[in-house]
């Protein structure tokens, strides 16, 4: 019997001190979210060369086009705010769900709005995002190599345009 009694303290002493020394996350209403360094992202310093680069091997050739459109340059940048690129993701998430794909990323294009586009517009530049993503549902595995293929565009999924053109076309890259 006195060795169940130490037994039952020995309980109340592990739970007292688990209580009072182990971490606990704190409720106090608040999402945590854990904050990941996407691949791919850059210094300022490497968007200026790599917007200096476009303007020394791509400027040219963007602004003659233009120009035989009537106008003296090209949009070079568009701009969707926060709000409209988190909803267009949760709605290309959604919407690739429910025609059974499993949305991978978003793919970005380069496009030109035609004549019916309205003089605002009429033969500018654009971007547009559109979601990949893998017919079907995943599957489980017990494999710990996956090998990465190639992304596909969603083919039935909605792309988004109609983003702003940011900085004036032709500008350079604010310092």
């Amino acid at each position: 019997m006195k060795k169940l009694s130490y037994i039952i303290l020995g309980f109340i002493i592990g739970a007292l001190a688990t209580y009072y020394f182990c971490p606990r996350q704190i409720d106090d209403g608040i999402d945590v979210i854990k904050i990941v360094k996407p691949k791919g992202v850059i210094t300022p310093d490497q968007a200026k060369t790599l917007n200096n680069n476009w303007t020394t091997y791509r400027k040219a050739a963007a602004d003659s086009a233009a120009s035989r459109q009537g106008r003296k340059v090209d949009n070079r940048s568009t701009w969707w705010s926060l709000d409209d690129i988190q909803n267009y993701i949760a709605f290309a998430k959604h919407e690739s769900d429910s025609l059974g794909y499993n949305m991978t990323g978003i793919r970005v294009y380069l496009g030109v709005y035609g004549e019916n586009a309205g003089q605002d517009k009429k033969d500018y530049t654009t971007m547009f995002m559109v979601p990949t993503a893998k017919k079907g549902t995943d599957r489980a595995s017990m494999n710990p190599f996956t090998f990465q293929e190639d992304e596909e565009d969603c083919p039935e999924c909605s792309p988004l345009n109609d983003g702003g053109t940011g900085y004036p076309p032709g500008a350079p890259y604010p310092n």
